[in-house]
């Protein structure tokens, strides 16, 4: 199949991947846009996964409210170097991670922060579910592994799938951002904020 400059165009407008590798993608994939997008997904990703050592010391803080002032969050999202932090697409991915914050109310950044004592007070819950199921422990306990993967897709923010797009989660768009920007990016920390919440 001929791969035009328009098919080139419509996937870079969906993925903001370069020329070059919007060609080759759909190349690999004989046109199939759909399969090309995933395609740029998984290579952005082993590109992201090399240049996570890198030391990510610029970017910048985001800020959004939403719902009439109700609700409120400020993140930060590093980068390398000050130019991207600057860049229009820096801060619209900035813009919707605030936004995606805002809408999921994550409880923490990734699986790495929960706390040991409320990771054990899910799995007891969870536990507990399953006592009278009749199962034996071990098939318990892997059902148990499987609630608290949902767990942390509810509650950690990197986890979480992505408001704008369910078939990718936070971490996978900002591993396909590493691939288009050059560089590493991170989301260091977040606060969200909602009027009347219990501060405890």
């Amino acid at each position: 199949m001929e791969i035009t400059a328009t098919l080139v165009k419509q996937l870079r407008d969906r993925t903001g991947a370069p020329m070059m590798d919007c060609k080759q993608a759909l190349a690999e994939n004989q046109g199939d846009l759909a399969q090309a997008e995933v395609w740029l997904r998984k290579k952005g990703i082993a590109a992201a996964a090399k240049k996570a050592a890198r030391t990510a010391s610029e970017g910048s803080i985001g800020a959004y409210i939403h719902a009439g002032g109700k609700i409120g969050v400020l993140i930060e999202l590093a980068c390398e170097t000050d130019f991207v932090a600057r860049t229009p697409e820096f801060q619209a991915l900035l813009h919707d991670l605030a936004m995606h914050v805002a809408a999921a109310a994550p409880r923490y950044l990734s699986r790495e922060q929960v706390p040991a004592a409320v990771l054990e007070q899910e799995k007891e819950i969870f536990r507990a579910q399953m006592k009278d199921s009749g199962k034996p422990a071990q098939v318990i306990e892997k059902i148990v592994e499987g609630k608290l993967g949902k767990f942390y897709e509810e509650t950690c923010l990197l986890d979480q799938r992505f408001i704008k797009d369910d078939k990718m989660s936070v971490a996978e768009l900002v591993a396909g951002k590493i691939a288009q920007f050059g560089e590493n990016i991170a989301v260091r920390r977040f606060a969200r904020y909602k009027v009347g919440e219990d501060l405890g």
